[in-house]
């Protein structure tokens, strides 16, 4: 979580607070912010959702804290992580996914 920190310090939070606001314990945050422990996939949406930033972000996969998501439309945390695991796949899969999906939809 290479930008953890950083993100709780601009909103002026302490480990506590923001722990308090995720539900989970103020070591939880720590180790978060060391790269000791990562959490979950949910967890992780659920923080960059109280940021307003990406997941992509938060990881360090990013350098720019704008989530260019909430600027289009605003995802639901499901749809969210649909994307973030669409991202994951590789080229060949993505392909046949693509295809499926366009399948599943109906054209007017």
């Amino acid at each position: 979580m290479k930008n953890l920190k950083h993100l709780r310090l601009e909103k002026g939070l302490s480990q506590q607070q923001l722990a308090d606001y995720l539900h989970i314990t103020q070591q939880s945050v720590y180790k978060y912010e060391k790269g000791i422990s990562e959490p979950n996939i949910q967890l992780m949406i659920h923080m960059a959702d109280f940021f307003g930033t990406s997941v992509d972000y938060l990881v360090g996969r990013t350098a720019s804290p704008e989530n260019i998501l909430v600027q289009c439309e605003q995802l639901t945390p499901l749809e969210t992580q649909h994307l973030y695991m669409y991202r994951q796949l590789q080229p060949e899969t993505k392909a046949a996914f693509d295809t499926v999906l366009s399948k599943c939809i109906k054209h007017d």
